[in-house]
């Protein structure tokens, strides 16, 4: 490892750090180096604080002059929560900037390193370039795609059921692998599950940690009860309802709406495709509330509609050593499926890892 690969790489473990806590914007690092040694660091904490940079470079202070500034993604030239990076920058004397990658949204890309070498620094990018690419890889969705990026993550035992015949599914996993799922639903924007998952398990849908991300429920027909958990205290995040434009029709409709609204559920009115919601359509739209990274949590039927229209980015299937069998056990994947094996939807960069007792499957679904 080279000496600029060596800072490079302590950019990328501060960026880290902000997992969770900066969606939708990206996570970003930042190191300003003089003579050989680092002299300040910071990462971007939270959403509507300073970036990375300016933060480095207020600690760094006037020794930032003449140095070095490492960061992992393109300093911002454009105004948005907080002022341009690059003002910052070039106000501190830094005289050479090393970025991994450069910005994917389309209001900086090139604009900050333009701006940078009109001001005479030098800059250099692509450092460790693979390694921000796919730290970033929620954010660089969100900016070129305006879709959340999407991960399916279910709960099966051996023979891929999620619940009995008599539709009991507590517990198929261990609380080794819940708490795991914990951890992932505090990293997500927002958890989405069919209006069967409400209705049969009335789940809060919050996570242990001090973050609880946006409740999304596919109820096309209205039908969740306006005393859920999730529209309790127990689960005080926003909800949001996506219900088919149809269904709102009708007199009872609109004033439960009204009754929602007033709870401060959030109704979507979404068009349809083949009689069901628009799923790609609501992706969009979930983008438009800067919802960048969704997490799929069933059921079944969810997580059919969503793998056939191609809309999954990866999934995590946690595999419990149990066999439930039953033709009429649901499966975690239903819908219509594949005609042909070779048809099947196929996995990349798959890993499998214990997490008690249970296996968990990890892959990224193939474009």
């Amino acid at each position: 490892m080279s000496e600029h690969e060596f800072f490079m790489a302590k950019v990328l473990e501060l960026a880290e750090k902000g997992r969770g806590a900066v969606s939708p914007n990206p996570m970003v690092g930042a190191v300003v180096v003089k003579s050989g040694k680092i002299i300040s660091s910071a990462y971007h904490r939270r959403v509507g604080a300073l970036h990375a940079e300016p933060v480095a470079l207020k600690r760094a202070g006037k020794k930032a002059k003449g140095a070095t500034l490492y960061v992992n993604l393109e300093p911002c030239a454009h105004v948005g929560r907080t002022p341009p990076c690059v003002d910052a920058i070039i106000k501190s004397g830094i005289k050479r900037v090393y970025c991994a990658m450069a910005d994917p949204n389309k209001l900086n890309n090139g604009r900050g390193i333009a701006k940078l070498r009109k001001n005479n620094i030098k800059v250099s990018v692509g450092l460790l370039q693979e390694k921000a690419l796919e730290l970033n890889e929620v954010f660089i969705k969100y900016m070129t795609k305006g879709m959340p990026f999407v991960t399916l993550k279910m709960a099966e035992s051996l023979d891929g059921k999620i619940a009995t015949r008599k539709r009991d599914s507590k517990w198929i996993t261990s609380e080794a692998s819940r708490k795991y799922a914990h951890s992932v639903r505090s990293e997500a924007d927002a958890i989405l599950v069919g209006i069967n998952t409400i209705l049969k398990d009335d789940p809060l849908l919050t996570s242990r940690s001090r973050r609880s991300p946006i409740k999304v429920v596919l109820d096309p027909e209205l039908k969740v009860p306006e005393r859920a958990g999730i529209f309790s205290k127990s689960s005080p995040s926003l909800s949001i309802l996506a219900v088919l434009k149809g269904s709102l029709g009708a007199k009872h409709a609109a004033e439960k709406v009204k009754r929602l609204n007033k709870k401060g559920v959030l109704v979507l009115s979404c068009n349809a495709r083949g009689g069901r919601i628009d799923l790609r359509a609501l992706l969009k739209e979930l983008a438009e509330l800067e919802i960048a990274n969704l997490l799929i949590e069933g059921g079944g039927d969810t997580a059919a509609g969503f793998l056939e229209n191609g809309l999954v980015d990866r999934i995590l299937f946690f595999i419990a050593p149990k066999i439930i069998g039953g033709r009429d056990a649901l499966t975690s994947v239903e819908g219509t499926g594949v005609d042909k094996v070779k048809k099947a939807i196929g996995l990349n960069n798959v890993s499998v890892e214990r997490i008690g007792a249970d296996i968990l499957v990890k892959g990224d679904v193939r474009g």
